[in-house]
């Protein structure tokens, strides 16, 4: 098991990394980050993130047809429900950006943002590595 900055730093260790960020989805706070955020606007960045995450949340075409689907004025399923959003990857030109949703014991929240260099940075390797991290990662 290991904390925010120990699975931060352990990401940033992949060839291509050029920045990651756990980041709360409902509000769009970035609760740590290591590296440099996209455009050089950390706070920005989180946002933007936060929004997409928040998105594919709540919009039953991203989720599997066995997921439950809300009725108004519910929430959305968050990770770890039946048919809830994995992650997401958007590819750029240059870059791939990955958000890796984390199973917490309580509101499930939270999202591992991952900015990889798209020449330098292997794609399946860094959603493996994403997928561990977020297992591992233990919010206090």
């Amino acid at each position: 098991m290991s904390g925010i900055d120990v699975c931060l730093y352990e990401v940033m260790a992949l060839p291509g990394a050029r920045g990651a960020a756990l980041v709360d989805w409902t509000c769009g706070l970035a609760l740590g980050s290591a590296g440099e955020p996209p455009r050089g606007e950390p706070e920005s960045a989180a946002v933007e993130a936060a929004e997409l995450a928040r998105l594919s949340m709540e919009y039953g075409t991203f989720r599997s047809p066995d997921g439950e689907t809300p009725t108004d004025g519910e929430a959305p399923p968050g990770p770890g429900a039946t048919g809830a959003v994995e992650d997401l990857i958007v590819t750029t030109r240059t870059a791939y950006h990955l958000l890796r949703f984390v199973e917490t014991g309580h509101d499930s929240s939270v999202f591992l943002h991952l900015w990889l260099d798209r020449d330098t940075g292997n794609l399946a390797v860094a959603r493996l590595c994403l997928r561990d991290a977020a297992r591992r990662l233990v919010l206090e």
